[in-house]
C-alpha cells in the first residue's frame, strides 16, 4: 500500500494583512487574532510535522510578516531541518528587512504580482503602490542574495499580461514563476463568474505556459492547474522528452490535496488544500500526524478509483485527479469531475 507523506505543507501563519486582494482569503486585521497560534504552540507544530516527515513549510497568511516572531518560528523550523520558504505580498519588505530575511535562511521567498503593470496589480490587490513596492521587495531580496519567485493568480483580468509576466521575471532575476489558475471558493467565489476562464481558454494557456518552458532558463510551474500534467504527458510524448525538476519546483502530480500537501489555518484546522473548504482536523485537538494519516477526507482523496464523472473514466486520471476544490465549489462533492478541463476523455 503507498504511503502518503506531506511534501509542502502552508502554513496561515496569520490571517491578518494589509492589503484587500479580490480573491484571497486574508482579512484587514492588522494585529494577532487571540484565535491563532502562540510562539510556543507554532513551535508544538513544527516538532509534530518532523516527528514523521521532512516536508517543505511554506509560512504565508495573510501577510507572514505581520508576525512579530515570524524570524523566530522560520529559524525554530530550520533548526529542525525543515526546508522553509515565505509567502509575502512584499509591501513590507524593505532593504532592512530583506536582510532579515536572508539572514534567516528561508529557503525561498514568493512575492505575488496579479499583473505585469502597476494597473493591473493595483486594481486587484485594492492598493495603490503596491506594484512599485513589491518590485522593490524583489530587489532587495535579490540584493540580499535571497532566493525568490512570482507568484500570479491568472484570470480574465490579467492573463494577456502573462507574457510581460514572464520578462519581469527574467528582469527581476527570479528563480521560478508559479501560475495559480483562479479557484471559486471563499473570496474568490464573488469574482469567479467575472474573471474564471473558460475551459477552453485555460487550455490554451496552459499550452502556452508549456511551450515557454522550454524557452526560459527559469522553473515555470503551473499551481492548482491539474490538467497541465496531461499537457505535460502529451506534450511530452509528442516532442519525445521529459522534463523533470527537483527540490522547491519539482513537478510530481496534479491535484496534490491531502496527497502530498495541506493546508494549515490560522486556527490550526488542516484542510487538504487552501482551496478546499473541508476540515480533516485542528492540530490543538487531535496531533498532526494522527490527522495526516487518519483523515477519511485525505483517504478518499488519495484513491482516484472514487473520481466520478468524466474525471473518474479519464486515462489521465491519475496524474491529473483534476482540481478537487473547483469541483467542490461547482457540485458539492469533491470527488466529481474538474469543471475547468476542456479535455474529453
Amino acid at each position: 500500500m503507498k504511503k502518503f507523506i506531506p511534501r509542502l505543507v502552508f502554513w496561515e501563519i496569520t490571517k491578518g494583512c494589509n492589503l484587500r486582494c479580490l480573491h484571497c482569503r486574508a482579512v484587514p486585521e492588522e494585529t494577532l487574532s487571540k484565535e491563532e497560534f502562540s510562539t510556543e504552540e507554532a513551535y508544538k507544530l513544527i516538532d509534530e510535522i518532523v516527528a514523521f516527515s521532512n516536508p517543505i513549510l511554506v509560512l504565508s497568511g495573510g501577510e507572514p510578516l505581520y508576525r512579530k516572531d515570524i524570524f523566530d518560528i522560520a529559524r525554530y523550523a530550520i533548526s529542525k531541518g525543515l526546508r522553509v520558504s515565505l509567502a509575502t505580498n512584499g509591501t513590507l519588505v524593505d532593504e532592512e528587512m530583506a536582510k532579515r530575511i536572508a539572514d534567516t535562511g528561508f529557503a525561498r521567498v514568493s512575492v505575488s504580482f496579479d499583473g505585469a503593470i502597476a494597473a493591473t496589480h493595483d486594481k486587484f490587490r485594492g492598493i495603490e503602490g503596491s506594484f512599485d513596492k513589491a518590485i522593490s521587495a524583489m530587489k532587495f531580496m535579490r540584493n540580499a542574495g535571497v532566493s525568490t519567485q512570482i507568484n500570479t493568480t491568472v484570470a480574465k483580468h490579467n492573463y494577456l499580461e502573462l507574457p510581460q509576466m514572464i520578462d519581469l521575471a527574467l528582469e527581476l532575476g527570479v528563480a521560478a514563476l508559479h501560475t495559480f489558475l483562479l479557484v471559486p471558493v471563499g473570496c474568490g467565489v464573488e469574482i469567479a463568474e467575472d474573471q474564471m476562464l473558460e475551459a477552453e481558454k485555460y487550455e490554451e494557456v496552459l499550452n502556452w505556459f508549456y511551450d515557454q518552458s522550454k524557452k526560459v532558463d527559469i522553473d515555470l510551474k503551473a499551481t492548482c492547474a491539474p490538467h497541465y500534467f496531461r499537457v505535460l504527458a502529451t506534450r511530452n510524448r509528442a516532442d519525445k522528452q521529459s522534463k523533470s525538476k527537483e527540490g522547491l519546483s519539482a513537478m510530481t502530480k496534479g491535484c496534490l490535496a491531502g496527497t502530498g500537501v495541506c493546508f494549515v489555518s490560522n486556527k490550526g484546522d488542516i484542510y487538504p488544500c487552501g482551496y478546499l473548504p473541508l476540515t480533516a482536523g485542528n492540530v490543538r485537538v487531535t496531533p498532526f500526524q494522527k490527522i495526516w494519516e487518519e483523515s477519511k477526507l485525505f483517504e478518499d482523496l488519495r484513491n482516484p478509483e472514487l473520481l466520478t464523472g468524466k474525471c473518474g473514466i479519464c486515462n489521465f486520471k491519475y496524474i491529473c485527479s483534476g482540481c478537487r476544490a473547483r469541483a467542490y465549489a461547482a457540485t458539492g462533492d469533491f470527488l466529481s469531475e474538474e469543471p475547468f478541463c476542456h479535455y474529453e476523455p
